[in-house]
């Protein structure tokens, strides 16, 4: 008996998120009409196991089939089916529930956590569609149902042949949606939204035996972590990234309360150290793809990762800005923080050979985390660690309060003179202690050198887009304990050979040489004779001008030091030649210095040629 009636919306919140559906992401329908398949075929398989249902023994699976002459796309299912009565009521009345529905019924026999979060989603098919249709047949003994709706409000229903028990819609995909009848882009869509639900989903199924499932029904995120190998994690890693270099190490999450999380989060390798590349974490719940890099579920600075999580306890069901408050997200968000972090720690503990291996492509991350998750940075302060002038990786703990055993004597008395500590009076050192770094190894060269050769040390922080903002920030959360200086910031009393020496007149045909008025002119007695002046800049302003320069408010180079090495003996000469040479060779002087510090201006860099040409011709004369 065919019978007519109007869809009906019986809930006033329920027609704002189909909206919301029908003018987002036209592609995730085939999502939602497949999870709605899956669920179906779930819910069989339970009442199956509860003895309420014939299970006859054939493989439960979705077909996906294209019919471009039709301009139909289908999608079949052999789970529960539906009667004309549950027609009715989970399709025509929205604000039902046919998920909410059975699991009341059967939250006693333990169904809770097997229904997805799609009752909805049936709708979705009208975002491509121009009309639908729904042939099904119940695992109870009533008559197979037939239903249409050309997606306004009224639809036909009548009863139809379908010896199969399961559901079956058939999709006419619109003129403007062509697209969704090349199987191809179906393929494709598959693979991003369906590649790890728990059933067989087939495309273009011929039942010759050759057919070959487009999904994972049990992804590697899933088994227990004992029982994964390195080579499966690979391959996983692979398969679903694309990424054929492998990662570093991963983080396999597995636990079932206070709240059930599964997932794998890997650590790739970086592509380029200057930058913070942004990884995908693909987030899913029971094995339906939701989204990537979800920031409500995900930390910001984890989403440099590669991963897979999958929590059933999301709570799809309302906004994102109630996301973001809501207090079981923040709890699943901070215990996978926890876990990233206590992999790291354990690999520095158990495997500090590998960690420091890794620590060129996990620098960034760590760091990043640091500034972005205060959480974070407590977990993993300890484990911090930077590259040496000698190459070897330390921790700030490492770096000012070695062991005896891993520092000569000599190197200590450097240490001590750098931090303004006498020998043999380290009981009154200074709690804030200052870590020289260096930020770009060949332009510092002539300070890395002279450091060494007052046996000094320095950290390398030479990545510059993350780096002034690491040292920054170290510093504000420990003020009382640790300041940072570019080793061309100050002329440490290390280096120095006395205190006090001062030349006015060296320093007079230096100002005249150079006619900066800007440029402040010193002098000092260098431990290292060989050079005879170097550039200094304030850490404070120069990293003022740092942070200009990357917001876009570029305030000009910083206020630059010349400092003069009375021990050179070039620059002791200057006083016994004419003022012609002295001009000459106090400027090259200082084209040198600034050659060490940065890049040179095409007028430097043009200035430097002339003046070597010169010495050059007349050195062959």
């Amino acid at each position: 008996m065919k019978r007519e009636g109007n869809i009906k919306i019986s809930s006033e919140n329920m027609m704002p998120i189909i909206k919301k559906w029908l003018y987002s992401d036209k592609d995730i329908f085939l999502r939602e009409i497949v999870a709605n398949g899956i669920d179906a075929i779930t819910k069989f398989k339970k009442l199956a196991g509860m003895g309420e249902a014939g299970d006859d023994g054939s493989e439960m699976c979705v077909k996906i089939s294209v019919d471009k002459d039709a301009k139909t796309l289908t999608v079949e299912d052999n789970g529960i089916g539906m009667t004309a009565d549950e027609v009715e009521n989970y399709i025509t009345q929205i604000a039902f529930s046919g998920a909410s529905d059975f699991l009341e019924k059967y939250e006693k026999a333990g169904g809770d956590g097997i229904i997805g979060h799609f009752g909805l989603g049936f709708y979705s098919a009208y975002m491509v569609s121009d009309d639908v249709e729904i042939f099904t047949k119940s695992y109870k003994d009533e008559p197979a149902v037939h239903w249409e709706s050309d997606g306004n409000s009224t639809y036909t229903i009548e009863e139809c042949e379908k010896p199969e028990r399961g559901t079956k819609i058939v999709m006419h995909i619109a003129d403007e949606e062509k697209e969704f009848l090349d199987e191809s882009t179906i393929r494709t869509l598959i693979k991003k939204y369906c590649s790890f639900m728990p059933y067989n989903i087939y495309l273009s199924y011929k039942g010759d035996g050759n057919d070959k499932p487009l999904n994972e029904t049990h992804p590697l995120y899933t088994k227990n972590p004992k029982e994964c190998t390195d080579e499966e994690y690979k391959k996983f890693y692979t398969d679903t990234f694309m990424d054929f270099n492998e990662p570093l190490f991963w983080v396999h999450l597995n636990m079932d309360y206070p709240f059930r999380l599964k997932g794998i989060l890997y650590f790739p390798k970086t592509r380029n150290k200057l930058e913070l590349e942004r990884g995908m974490v693909k987030l899913y719940c029971n094995q339906v793809f939701i989204a990537d890099n979800i920031k409500e579920v995900i930390p910001e600075f984890l989403m440099l990762l590669n991963g897979v999580i999958d929590c059933p306890d999301i709570p799809l069901n309302v906004s994102r800005s109630f996301l973001q408050n809501d207090r079981e997200v923040q709890k699943i968000s901070k215990h996978i923080t926890k876990k990233v972090a206590d992999k790291l720690i354990s690999l520095f503990k158990n495997d500090r050979a590998k960690y420091e291996e890794c620590w060129g492509d996990i620098a960034n991350f760590i760091k990043f985390g640091c500034i972005k998750d205060n959480d974070f940075y407590e977990k993993v302060k300890d484990i911090i660690i930077y590259k040496d002038l000698g190459g070897k990786y330390r921790t700030l703990g490492e770096y000012y309060g070695e062991p005896a055993e891993e520092t000569d004597d000599a190197q200590k008395t450097a240490e001590n003179a750098a931090d303004g500590v006498a020998e043999g009076d380290k009981a009154k050192e200074p709690k804030i202690k200052t870590v020289y770094y260096v930020s770009d190894e060949l332009t510092q060269a002539q300070y890395i050198k002279m450091f060494k050769e007052a046996g000094l040390n320095a950290m390398v922080c030479d990545n510059s887009y993350i780096d002034p903002h690491f040292i920054t920030f170290l510093e504000y959360k420990t003020p009382d304990k640790v300041k940072f200086a570019r080793i061309d910031a100050d002329v440490d009393g290390a280096l120095k050979e006395g205190e006090g020496a001062e030349d006015s007149v060296i320093a007079d045909i230096f100002k005249e040489a150079i006619g900066d008025d800007k440029l402040t002119i010193k002098t000092e007695k260098l431990k290292n004779a060989a050079v005879p002046a170097i550039i200094n800049v304030n850490e404070i302003m120069r990293r003022y001008a740092e942070m200009g320069e990357i917001y876009g408010m570029s305030q000009g180079e910083p206020a630059k030091t010349l400092i003069v090495n009375l021990a050179n003996p070039v620059v002791a000469k200057l006083k016994e030649i004419g003022a012609d040479k002295q001009k000459f060779a106090a400027y090259q002087i200082y084209l040198l210095a600034l050659l060490s510090y940065k890049k040179l201006s095409n007028e430097e860099q043009g200035k430097l040629i002339e003046n070597d040409l010169k010495l050059l011709g007349d050195y062959v004369k």
